[in-house]
Order: structure tokens, then C-alpha cells, then sequence
């Protein structure tokens, strides 16, 4: 979490039920194209914590979207707003 602070990457948390975490290759929706997968959007906690440079902020809404989806994974991004692309991704909280 220090890290996407200190680089000013902006981050996100989201969260998703433990059936719908992990991308599931293949073709099950019937999309002929090369590297589809499903479950691959989650929902998102909030909205982005644009401006943030407290990890504490962070920590704290990542224990929140916790409590209000028991059961579920949660995730943290971190995302580049210049650049404009995700720069981090990893699962916080496991069901």
C-alpha cells in the first residue's frame, strides 16, 4: 500500500464473490477472440481514492469493504492517472 502511495499511483478497491474471482479462460460466453476471459471486471468499493497519500485511508477501506462483503474477495489497484493504465493489482482478502 506504501508503494502505490509513494509512486502517486491512485488507489481503487474492489471486490468480488468467491465464485467470480479468478478468470475463467476459454469460450463460455461465445466470444470468438483471442485472450477473452470471464470474470475478469469486478465490483467496484467506492470510488477511486484519487488524492490519496495516506496508506492508513487505504488499510481503512480495505477492512471496510471487508465488513460489508463477507465472503467475497477484495482486491487493491493501483492505477497511473497520467498514464492513464493499471500499475498494480493483488488480492487483499481471500474468502
Amino acid at each position: 500500500v506504501q508503494y502505490l502511495v509513494n509512486n502517486g499511483w491512485v488507489p481503487c478497491v474492489e471486490f468480488a464473490n468467491a465464485e467470480d474471482g479468478f478468470a475463467i479462460g476459454g469460450n463460455s460466453a461465445n466470444v470468438m477472440s483471442p485472450g477473452y476471459y470471464d470474470n475478469r471486471y469486478w465490483t467496484m468499493y467506492k470510488l477511486p481514492m484519487y488524492g490519496c497519500t495516506d496508506p492508513g485511508q487505504v488499510l481503512e477501506e480495505i477492512y471496510n469493504c471487508k465488513m460489508e462483503n463477507p465472503g467475497c474477495f477484495v482486491r487493491l489497484l493501483g492505477f497511473d492517472n497520467v498514464r492513464q493504465v493499471q500499475c498494480a493489482g493483488l488480492i487483499i482478502v481471500r474468502p
